[in-house]
C-alpha cells in the first residue's frame, strides 16, 4: 500500500513539472491540469501520512 502511494506521489509531482512547464496548455486546462495533480499529489501525502509507522514512547 505504501509503494503505491510513494508512486502517486512521485508520479504526480512529475505530471505537474510536465503540466506547467513542458505541455504548453494554457487558461483553463492548465488550470485543471494542476488542480488534479495537486489533489493527487496532496490525497497521496495524507495517506502516507496515515499509514506512517508509529512508535509508543
Amino acid at each position: 500500500m505504501r509503494a503505491l502511494l510513494w508512486l502517486l506521489l512521485t508520479a504526480s509531482v512529475l505530471a505537474n513539472v510536465f503540466v506547467s512547464t513542458f505541455a504548453g496548455w494554457t487558461g483553463g486546462l492548465q488550470i485543471v491540469g494542476s488542480v488534479g495533480t495537486g489533489a493527487l499529489l496532496i490525497g497521496s501525502a495524507v495517506g502516507l501520512w496515515l499509514t506512517r509507522p508509529r512508535t509508543g514512547a
